[in-house]
């Protein structure tokens, strides 16, 4: 059912490895900002989140959102979207911060798919949700009416113990996944019928380090989290997925191959 998954870079952020991984040493990394993309037998070309793109980096843009990229500096790639995938049908949001949401706008006819509640959450926020990472400018205007409601696909158990998840296309190949602690709404994309089920992990943690070695980031990084216990939790139910056979990738880790894709596993 799934075909050609890849997840390419759409950016890169520079940051030391303490601020991402607890007992971490000073060395620069290059923090990638990954999107995944992917073919549907019956839903088409279909993307996991849209990355960084120039709505962040360039352009007409609110202050707040001059100031967010002024801090990150993030480094566009020649993967970043819209371009490198101007025919996507659906997109599947793990969460709403900027980094992977940013090109939403760029595809008016797409299925998006998404915790509506956390949307409606943060929409009704006003400008606190800024404090959240949240930029209402790189939302579709009418996101609310577009945006299918992941509660409403079939619940299903999610293999290898990472618990009940929801039936994106209902045939159980893919699965999104609870997965809370980093944000509201954040969930994981799981691939069940895989061999072994990826976990793509999203944002529970930047480093699969972190995940396996029990060193989640503490101070400053941690602030970034919407709740640092539920995310060490969610940690560990990684963790428990990958020691019973699974495998898990993220988005920022800059151990995973650049390009990872489905044909090289």
């Amino acid at each position: 059912m799934i075909r050609d998954l890849a997840f390419p870079n759409s950016a890169h952020v520079r940051a030391p490895e303490w601020l991402v991984l607890s007992r971490g040493d000073r060395r620069m990394l290059d923090i990638p900002i990954r999107y995944g993309v992917f073919r549907h037998a019956t839903a088409g070309r279909c993307l996991i989140d849209t990355g960084y793109n120039a709505r962040v980096t360039g352009g007409r843009r609110s202050l707040a959102l001059r100031l967010y990229n002024a801090l990150l500096r993030p480094r566009l790639t020649d993967a970043v979207l819209p371009a490198a995938c101007p025919d996507a049908t659906t997109i599947i949001l793990t969460h709403l911060h900027a980094d992977h949401v940013a090109a939403l706008r760029d595809y008016p006819d797409a299925r998006i798919l998404a915790d509506k509640s956390a949307l409606k959450h943060y929409l009704g926020a006003g400008p606190g949700r800024l404090r959240h990472g949240v930029f209402a400018e790189l939302l579709p205007a009418d996101a609310l009416d577009r945006v299918t409601d992941l509660h409403a696909c079939l619940a299903i158990e999610a293999p290898l113990g990472l618990g009940q998840g929801r039936d994106v296309f209902g045939d159980g190949s893919v699965i999104t996944v609870p997965l809370p602690g980093h944000m509201r709404g954040h969930v994981g994309v799981c691939f069940a019928q895989f061999d072994p089920p990826l976990l793509y992990a999203a944002d529970a943690q930047w480093l699969h380090r972190a995940v396996m070695e029990d060193r989640q980031p503490g101070a400053p990084a941690a602030w970034v989290f919407d709740d640092p216990a539920a995310a060490r939790a969610s940690a560990h139910r990684i963790r428990a997925f990958v020691d019973r056979g699974g495998e898990a990738i993220y988005c920022h880790d800059p151990d995973v191959t650049a390009h990872w894709r489905q044909g090289d596993r």
